[in-house]
């Protein structure tokens, strides 16, 4: 990576507001993305989605951030008001979240949802931005007709609510996109479909991705570098075409265990938690 890198974080914790000598539930997390592809994956459970909320300032009541250093293309998040993180969320730094139906307004059509992230965050007059909708969704692979820009989000099939999702995070030209598990609510196909998108205008845009999952095998086939998460913390961190030579217990047993037809009949292998919680970094 050769460009100064767009997010900057050292020293990450979340803590519950009243935690007393708990073990925090994300410890001391460091990481860097630039203009690339860079994946966070684990288990269930292991931090993954907390950390994206607090590097968009959206933790939940009861939970606090703590970090040594927390930037955004040079800008202090730590400092952020209210105020300030909204007009960063939206318009430099943008979420793609699971599942569509939770995601989306159910009570708005699709144009009126691109319109109002239009609207909060930029000038545009009202043909300027009908302009900018059709340009988006033709992007997101959705012909802009009037049934779709008129169609709620319960109207809409899964891989199209994502492809609505993704239009709306990308509309306003982020420069950072921070996507948590955005294909784990469609079935198989519509999986590699939509990832290879969110891949694809990241890349055409000169965009960062932070991509959020706990597939090793396809963030092996579209990322640059991988962090590998257990427990609240970073536990490995290779190249993603380095993958399946990790010798790390938990890569390794996270790479093996994925069932597919050469493990049909045949045990897969479970997790060494000890070994793990010894070579966790300091």
């Amino acid at each position: 990576m050769t460009e100064s890198p767009l997010l900057l974080v050292e020293g990450l914790s979340v803590r519950t507001a009243r935690e007393t000598g708990q073990r925090p539930l994300v410890d001391a997390l460091a990481l860097s993305v630039g203009v690339e592809r860079v994946a966070l994956v684990g288990e269930s459970g292991s931090g993954k989605s907390l950390t994206a909320l607090a590097l968009l300032g959206l933790l939940p009541a009861g939970l606090r951030c703590e970090a040594a250093r927390m930037e955004f293309a040079g800008r202090d998040l730590r400092r952020c008001t209210p105020r300030e993180w909204a007009a960063l969320r939206g318009a430099s730094l943008a979420l793609v979240l699971q599942d569509p139906r939770h995601a989306l307004n159910p009570v708005l059509s699709v144009a009126r949802q691109l319109d109002e992230v239009l609207r909060l965050h930029g000038t545009l007059a009202k043909a300027q931005r009908r302009e900018r909708i059709a340009e988006m969704l033709e992007a997101v692979g959705l012909p802009p007709t009037a049934r779709l820009l008129g169609a709620y989000p319960h109207q809409l099939s899964g891989g199209m609510g994502q492809r609505v999702m993704i239009a709306m995070m990308l509309i306003n030209g982020p420069r950072l996109l921070i996507a948590d598990e955005p294909t784990s609510a469609l079935d198989a196909e519509l999986r590699d479909q939509v990832l290879e998108l969110i891949v694809t205008l990241v890349a055409t845009r000169r965009m960062g991705l932070l991509l959020i999952s706990h597939d090793l095998q396809s963030v092996a086939r579209h990322c640059d570098r991988v962090l590998i998460m257990y427990r609240g913390r970073i536990v490995d961190r290779c190249a993603a075409g380095e993958l399946g030579q990790s010798t790390h217990p938990y890569t390794r047993t996270l790479w093996s265990c994925r069932p597919s037809a050469a493990t049909f009949g045949s045990a897969l292998p479970t997790l060494d938690r000890e070994a793990i919680t010894r070579s966790v970094e300091p």
